[in-house]
């Protein structure tokens, strides 16, 4: 595939949605060289679903395929064990490989979603890593410095407050940055908060006489509470949600996020983006009607256009016109069986934390008797309709 070198495609690549670029005038140059670049990204399975936060940086990892480019997308399976801290204000627990594995179930087909699979290199880190020597650490840790590592804006506040940081936490980036050697990075793209580590890459390459390579940030995804999208905080909006409750989802954002997230998550033409933002600053359009176009756009990424109009439709009539929708999810119950159980169960809740935390804030509600549920042991004694959280609505029938 040749090379596209179109001036004003490479200008949205390095402006739509980015934060920093490192170096910029040397990036420039070589995507308007025409030659192919390997672009790397690495996602560490975490968690079995990706969210539309994660997915900023595949999106713009699939507008350089556009171009022509060489997409490396970089499985951490190895890295996922030891875990990631960079945007994390405590220890983060290290997985173990039943975790991952698990993880990593349905990791293909969600990307597939976003970038092109045919024209992307699939790279699992522990090919490489798990045969790293101890030497061979220990040479790569003298790149860096104990101050270095403890002046990381979320190290160095953990120390401030007396909490630990281990060993392990301060080996990360010298794993990922190590992963670009391998690889051979011309470019890496990432969240803001990899900045450290993204940088530790250009470091280590350097180490080992390879050309360093470009840098490109971009701007972290807030989710459904207003802060940083996190599946640990449970605000997120996976890209594998169901039509109607990706829709409900946008539905509930902050209106101060609306510009935001019509940049990192749609395709929609800048130029509309702004004047969607003009229009809600003069008071010419109503949140809520960009907040309707905006879940349109969302959803027709993930799902298609007319399941879009069908998830406007039944939130219309549910949430506008306070509607109980006909075509509700029906789970069939032992009577005396705790609710709990049942939702965890049946995907409705993630964890038993989750359920508790609903419970908390208030967001189960019987309709059939319009009572918010406040008892973590609540037992099903009849058929019941359940609002579960803002969105989503269930009929449980006792058996």
């Amino acid at each position: 595939m040749k090379i596209d070198t179109n001036s004003k495609k490479i200008e949205e690549i390095l402006t739509r949605g980015v934060e920093e670029i490192f170096v910029l005038d040397d990036l420039k140059e070589k995507l308007n060289s025409g030659k192919k670049l390997r672009i790397k990204l690495g996602i560490d399975p975490t968690g079995p679903k990706i969210h539309i936060g994660r997915a900023v940086a595949l999106r713009k990892l699939r507008e350089f395929q556009n171009l022509g480019h060489t997409a490396v997308l970089i499985v951490g399976d190895f890295t996922a064990q030891i875990g990631d801290s960079s945007d994390k204000s405590e220890k983060r627990p290290m997985l173990n490989k039943k975790e991952i594995k698990k993880n990593l179930k349905d990791y293909k087909r969600q990307l597939g979603k976003i970038i092109n699979l045919s024209q992307t290199e699939f790279k699992f880190n522990s090919k490489w890593l798990k045969k790293l020597k101890f030497q061979e650490i220990a040479e790569l840790a003298e790149s860096f410095s104990v101050q270095q590592m403890s002046n990381r804006r979320n190290f160095k506040d953990r120390l401030e407050k007396g909490q630990d940081v281990s060993l392990r936490e301060f080996l990360y980036p010298l794993m990922q940055g190590y992963d670009s050697v391998m690889v051979r990075a011309d470019v890496e793209i990432g969240g803001t908060d990899q900045l450290f580590n993204l940088k530790a890459g250009r470091i280590i390459q350097k180490k080992y006489g390879e050309k360093e390579q470009n840098i490109l940030t971009l701007g972290m995804l807030e989710g459904t509470d207003g802060e940083k999208m996190s599946t640990t905080r449970g605000n997120v909006i996976n890209i594998t949600d169901e039509p109607n409750e990706i829709f409900g989802k946008i539905m509930s954002l902050k209106d101060e996020l609306i510009t935001k997230y019509f940049t990192l998550c749609t395709s929609l033409d800048l130029s509309e983006i702004e004047t969607i933002k003009k229009e809600i600053e003069n008071k010419e359009m109503n949140p809520r009607d960009a907040k309707i176009k905006l879940a349109r756009e969302v959803v027709s990424i993930y799902h298609d256009k007319e399941k879009a109009r069908k998830a406007e439709e039944y939130f219309i009539n549910t949430f506008s016109k306070k509607e109980i929708p006909e075509d509700i999810q029906t789970i069939r119950a032992s009577k005396g069986e705790k609710l709990s159980d049942i939702l965890l169960k049946n995907g409705l809740v993630s964890s038993v934390s989750d359920f508790k935390r609903l419970i908390d804030s208030g967001a189960i509600t019987n309709m059939s008797n319009n009572k918010k549920i406040e008892d973590y042991n609540y037992l099903i004694t009849d058929t019941s309709i359940f609002k579960v959280g803002k969105h989503r609505f269930v009929k449980i029938e006792l058996s």
